[in-house]
């Protein structure tokens, strides 16, 4: 594809040479991010970062990013502090929240609501999230991670075993996850969950149709003995339609440091988007998990910030202009260390 000017909206636009170029693009980014260099590529640049849904890292790490590159950020967080509570429609707030950015990020809680922002945006608009349908740049961070992490053992994505586990219907991280490994070869695919949390039919047979082998279970450990990553994702309580319906699905499939020890190879990559709900009734990844080297959660949330780097650049079309843009780093940087 053509990054300059364009909207990343869906996985789907993405074929492996694009992926490749994003991935080449994020690895040049590295020592920004680590602080061992700063560019202002980006100088005088403005990027609207409207979440209209609880964020974190997503927000946080957009945000990073643009500023990473010397550009400035304008933020928007929920309904009550934007005039669409105040019934103004999306179409509207596109019009006019694009002529003060050069690129906006959106998060929104319904999904196909970033793709209708962005019909009327005059800017490119970057999809951070809406509702359970697509997280196109979480997928992208998530292959990278795991590119990454197989890569230092000496594996590759293609022929690789990945289970994926816990809300698979309501996971939007899964959901592109599975769209863009459709791009790679002879993938073999867990799915566990619950039955009423199992992965979208119409998913698993995209998975299939694409040469990839797949299997259904409600059944944690036999699930996870031969599997390269397992990718952990919490329950999506904020779909649901109260806590209490949540609560009937929640701690269902915890991990720990026995768990873990028993049943999965030496190698295997732990996985999770973040947050991981740590309350004693979930415990998804317990902390014990957290010396184990093999635990690549904030090494996966680290990779977010070079991923969007590189969307950034490729986006607004100064990938080729960052390094003549840098300059040394003025104080201790000690994310770098």
């Amino acid at each position: 594809m053509d990054f300059k000017g364009s909207h990343i909206l869906s996985i789907q636009q993405f074929e492996q040479d694009d992926i490749d170029n994003i991935f080449t693009v994020a690895d040049a980014m590295l020592p920004y991010a680590r602080r061992q260099k700063v560019t202002r590529v980006l100088e005088g640049a403005i990027m609207g970062n409207m979440f209209f849904e609880a964020s974190t890292r997503t927000r946080v790490s957009f945000g990073s990013a643009f500023n990473l590159l010397g550009g400035d950020v304008r933020e928007t967080t929920g309904f009550e502090s934007s005039a669409i509570a105040k019934g103004e429609s999306l179409y509207d707030t596109a019009r006019v929240l694009s002529g003060y950015s050069d690129v906006v990020c959106m998060r929104h809680p319904k999904a196909g609501s970033v793709a209708e922002f962005a019909e009327a945006s005059r800017v490119p608009v970057i999809n951070g999230g809406d509702g359970s349908n697509e997280h196109p740049t979480q997928a992208l961070l998530d292959l990278y991670t795991i590119r990454k992490e197989l890569a230092s053992k000496g594996r590759g994505v293609d022929g690789s075993r990945i289970a994926m586990i816990g809300d698979l219907k309501f996971g939007r991280t899964v959901h592109s996850l599975c769209k863009l490994l459709c791009l790679y070869k002879n993938i073999h695919v867990s799915l566990v969950s619950p039955k009423e949390l199992s992965m979208p039919d119409e998913l698993i047979e995209t998975l299939r149709s694409s040469g990839h082998t797949v299997s259904v279970s409600e059944e944690l450990t036999a699930s996870i003995a031969n599997v390269d990553i397992a990718y952990s994702t919490r329950i999506q309580e904020e779909r649901f339609q109260s806590r209490e319906e949540a609560d009937l699905y929640r701690g269902r499939f915890r991990l720990n440091q026995s768990i873990y020890t028993e049943f999965c190879e030496p190698n295997t990559v732990i996985m999770h988007p973040l947050p991981r709900d740590s309350r004693a009734e979930a415990n998804e990844l317990d902390v014990d998990l957290d010396k184990n080297p093999n635990l690549a959660i904030f090494r996966q949330a680290d990779n977010g910030v070079v991923v969007r780097m590189a969307l950034f650049a490729l986006v607004l079309d100064v990938a080729h202009l960052v390094d003549q843009y840098a300059q040394d780093v003025r104080w201790f940087p000690g994310i770098g260390r």
